[in-house]
């Protein structure tokens, strides 16, 4: 069974790179330019969201991540923060991501966070 993965970012080159690695590496992946698929999230049920922190549209992913992580029925999903933020750690932390992934990112290093909490 495929470990589901719910891909949010901001940068349409990023979002099909993390995409088409992941999908090699198995796993099935919603990949998105929007908030969408977290409206949805209940019926996706993914083992994993990746948001990234500045997400075109009203909320930033660490608001995405920390409401996930304060409703019952979404706080098991694991829940990754991306960013080029310096302060990522900090924020990640605040929302209670279970771990980040800096940008630019390296591609070993992003596999081996999503495998660890997917």
């Amino acid at each position: 069974m495929k470990k589901k993965v719910v891909l949010v970012q901001d940068n349409k080159d990023i979002l099909d790179i993390m995409d088409q690695v992941l999908d090699e590496e198995g796993f099935d992946v919603t990949p998105s330019l929007t908030t969408e698929p977290i409206e949805n999230i209940e019926e996706i049920d993914p083992d994993l969201v990746i948001v990234d922190d500045h997400i075109k549209g009203k909320v930033k992913g660490s608001e995405i991540i920390k409401a996930l992580k304060s409703d019952p029925e979404t706080e098991d999903v694991s829940a990754v923060l991306t960013s080029t933020s310096a302060d990522l750690p900090k924020t990640a932390e605040e929302c209670k991501a279970d771990d980040y992934i800096e940008k630019p990112f390296d591609i070993d290093h992003m596999v081996d966070v999503v495998k660890k909490n997917a």
